[in-house]
């Protein structure tokens, strides 16, 4: 545990209640916000003494929230139930949840969905990540900026003590999750997050997976939805006395990255009752704004130019394979790499992307694949079937026509699968709270 930086002047909790320290207004209505940290355990007798003892020390000490501890007890066979309450019993502000089914998910899901706290957390039993990563975890959360806070192992700033078949498996994993979802987050299965209770309890309803895909699938969702994620790059060393089964897990992400997919393509990922964001508004008084164009004209056209990029190298791509294979495959070949740049997180977001809502959705890259690939294949073996031996040019154009049908209907697929309007915001109740329960 390294110790937090000087520079946060934070108060002690056993001092601040005296004169000789003033609280500014703000600390103060900060200092009201809940906290409820949950820490799965699943025949962990020998782990969880002294993971409560240093989590409990470290939040007495620098933690400025108020905040409770709980045990989460998943259908133990050891001595891990016996053993947490005998330190709840010990220690004030820890209180133990005893199911009787496995599965962390599920585990977060009951515990998350019980708490009564502002902000929900939770942390691995082995605190294999850094302490000092919390604060600013929780903090962003409680001022309002974002909506769910990670830890994030692969972050620019990060830094881990692992093994290499960890290291791959896990960059392995992320970089999969970009490429299948488009996701803007680098790090999904650090344990070590975070969020709103607002905005976690309607994405919980959603949530099916009750084991370790529960990370991802909560993440997928949040981004599908517009939610603001916010990733915090952590200390991470390995402990290698681990529950987790890498080959049964590996399967079960595959499956969950599937179903989310078909959800996400069906209208089914969207959530109903999620707290809004409002939408930017100037911090200077005399701000002189420019004038807002029509959303929709703007986005289609922006949508449009961003398109022709990767139209242009896949015409590149055709002539060049097309001097050895036959039009259907060079065509496979050239929406195969629209797909690859369509589908690049925040390719188009960039151009595309509306200040202050939602972002605009990522789509499958299957089903991406899919809107390129069946128009520049039939319209290529139509030319071919109309007309004997067609000049160069003219496949070109068939195939240039064909990447704006793919656009077109990427675009409207896109903007069907943008997150409906969401409820008004929930804040998180500032005014003073009283004791240091949740």
């Amino acid at each position: 545990m390294h110790a937090p930086a000087p520079a946060l002047r934070v108060v002690p909790r056993r001092h601040r209640n005296r004169r000789t320290v003033p609280a500014a207004p703000a600390m103060s209505a900060i200092s009201s916000v809940s906290v409820d940290i949950v820490i799965p355990v699943f025949n962990e007798e020998r782990a969880l003494p002294g993971c409560i003892a240093v989590l409990h020390d470290y939040l007495g000490l620098w933690f400025p929230f108020q905040w409770t501890i709980t045990i989460v007890d998943n259908a133990s066979t050891d001595g891990t139930r016996v053993v947490a309450r005998a330190i709840a019993r010990r220690r004030s502000h820890v209180r133990v949840l005893c199911l009787d089914r496995k599965g962390k998910g599920h585990a977060l899901r009951t515990a998350w969905s019980d708490s009564r706290a502002d902000i929900v957390a939770y942390m691995d039993v082995d605190l294999s990540t850094g302490l000092d990563a919390l604060l600013p975890l929780v903090t962003s959360l409680a001022s309002g900026h974002s909506d769910i806070a990670i830890g994030s192992r692969l972050a620019p700033g990060a830094r881990n003590v692992r093994g290499a078949k960890r290291e791959l498996i896990s960059r392995g994993y992320n970089a999969l999750l970009r490429l299948t979802h488009g996701v803007r987050f680098r790090d999904a299965q650090c344990g070590f997050k975070a969020a709103r209770t607002s905005v976690i309890r309607p994405l919980l309803r959603h949530v099916k997976d009750d084991s370790w895909f529960f990370d991802t699938e909560l993440l997928l969702l949040a981004e599908h939805n517009g939610l603001r994620v916010h990733e915090v790059p952590v200390d991470w060393v390995e402990d290698v006395d681990s529950r987790v089964g890498l080959a049964g897990t590996a399967a079960v992400n595959l499956r969950g990255l599937l179903r989310i997919a078909l959800a996400k393509a069906t209208g089914g990922a969207r959530v109903a009752g999620l707290p809004s964001r409002p939408m930017p508004r100037p911090t200077h008084p005399d701000a002189v704004l420019a004038a807002r164009s029509r959303a929709g004209l703007r986005r289609a056209l922006a949508f449009g130019v961003a398109g022709a990029l990767p139209a242009a190298g896949a015409l590149g791509v055709y002539a060049l394979l097309r001097t050895w294979c036959p039009p259907p495959a060079a065509g496979l070949a050239a929406a195969g790499l629209i797909t690859r740049l369509n589908t690049r997180a925040g390719w188009l977001s960039a151009f595309t992307g509306e200040g202050g809502s939602p972002a605009p959705e990522h789509l499958p890259g299957p089903l991406v694949f899919g809107l390129y690939s069946v128009p520049a294949v039939g319209a290529l073996s139509l030319l071919r079937a109309a007309v004997h031996r067609p000049a160069r040019p003219l496949e070109l154009a068939t195939l240039l026509v064909a990447s704006a049908a793919g656009t077109a209907g990427h675009l409207a697929l896109r903007q069907a699968a943008r997150p409906a309007a969401p409820a008004p915001a929930t804040p998180i109740r500032f005014p003073g709270r009283r004791g240091g329960d949740v």
